[in-house]
């Protein structure tokens, strides 16, 4: 990471609708003279200038993402689907040492970019953080809060651990509709894609661990009592957190197995209600969805929230279980203050070195702390 470059932060895709948000929570927070400096970037350097430093740059330009690069420490950049717009702007920043931050949700383009950059992002310093939205960020942290608090009541850590979503009020955001459908898209076109979709340790290039639950049905969840549908974003939240597990040495042991679903509620009416969530899950791909670009207005995103459950099971049977919950749509509102926060928390670890990372085996308890103080989320034990 360069010491010398004219800024601490460029928000790339700035004129997106989440690069939008990205830049104006920086605006409204990150002020004064010990503020990260920061500017925008984006293709028409015009519509951004009237409203802050910017920087001409395009995707399918890789000198103007050079040139971009050269000019900072870091770069959130908002631009997806990544398998489609983001394959230079991560290859300038490794090669430049710069850190990099995205919403990534594409786990068979991350486990690429892996395995073609992660050596040499180990070499040059760049500290590449994929999915700082939420995917996978509140999921991939309640992982790491529960196993903490499972080792203050277990003594270890939990072998089994369930993430459920209790209560979401908001829509996905348009660029996630857009890389779930550029996901099959490439699928359809690469068949081998589909094995490797299909692999819960598609992000942990080395390890295999015991088998996972399907997560793709209706199940009746006897330790919650209640009916829980397919999460559409369990496939790659779940992938995150083993990445995450085994980036920090296995700190929840290497039979960890881990699904994500939907809380419905119990009886006739839980079971109906999963069935109407596993049909809405198969619109996501359609084409009845926000575009890239496009999202709820501020009065919609001020009144979303989330409430995400993680219980962590002991072997004889005992229970420790946290709450995550966001105050924003999960989409928008809360996705743009997490991005914007993994960047000023990451400025303020210089003790973490280049590499592949998620956001919580880079900050852990560090970033937990900022969301909490600055984002609007809380992370609290439940009996």
């Amino acid at each position: 990471m360069k010491s010398s470059s004219k800024f601490d932060i460029v928000v790339y895709g700035a004129t997106g609708f989440t690069g939008r948000l990205v830049a104006e929570y920086l605006a409204a927070h990150y002020t004064g003279n010990d503020a990260p400096k920061w500017a925008m970037a984006g293709r028409s350097k015009e519509k951004l200038a009237s409203v802050r430093d910017a920087i001409g740059a395009d995707a399918s330009d890789p000198a103007s993402l050079k040139a971009m690069v050269a000019q900072t420490k870091s770069v959130i950049t908002t631009v997806g689907p990544y398998m489609l717009y983001g394959n230079d702007l991560l290859a300038a920043c490794v090669a430049a040492g710069i850190d990099y931050f995205d919403l990534c949700g594409e786990p068979t383009w991350m486990r690429q970019m892996i395995d073609t950059h992660e050596a040499q992002a180990k070499t040059s310093g760049a500290r590449i953080v994929f999915s700082c939205g939420f995917d996978s960020l509140p999921f991939e942290l309640g992982v790491f809060f529960v196993q903490e608090h499972a080792k203050k009541v277990f003594g270890a850590p939990a072998s089994r651990v369930k993430g459920r979503v209790r209560d979401m009020k908001g829509t996905f955001s348009g660029g996630t509709a857009a890389s779930m459908r550029a996901i099959f898209e490439a699928a359809a076109k690469d068949l081998s894609l589909v094995a490797l979709m299909k692999n819960p340790f598609l992000l942990t290039p080395g390890f295999e661990g015991p088998k996972q639950p399907p997560g793709n049905k209706l199940v009746f969840d006897e330790d919650l009592k209640s009916w829980n549908a397919p999460f559409v974003m369990a496939n790659i939240n779940t992938r995150n957190v083993h990445r995450s597990n085994m980036l920090m040495g296995f700190p929840y042991g290497k039979d960890l197995v881990y699904d994500e679903m939907m809380v419905t509620g119990p009886g006739e009416q839980g079971e109906a209600m999963a069935k109407k969530v596993m049909a809405a899950n198969n619109k996501l791909s359609g084409t009845d969805v926000p575009k890239p670009g496009e999202g709820p207005s501020k009065e919609e995103r001020e009144s979303g929230l989330y409430d995400l459950l993680f219980v962590g099971i002991a072997a004889d049977g005992r229970q420790a279980r946290i709450a995550v919950r966001g105050d924003r749509d999960p989409g928008y509102g809360s996705t743009s203050k997490m991005i914007s926060e993994c960047a000023i928390c990451l400025r303020e670890a210089p003790e973490v070195k280049g590499g592949m990372w998620t956001p919580g085996a880079a900050m852990g308890n560090r970033l937990i702390k900022r969301l909490v103080d600055h984002a609007g989320i809380t992370f609290t034990v439940e009996q």
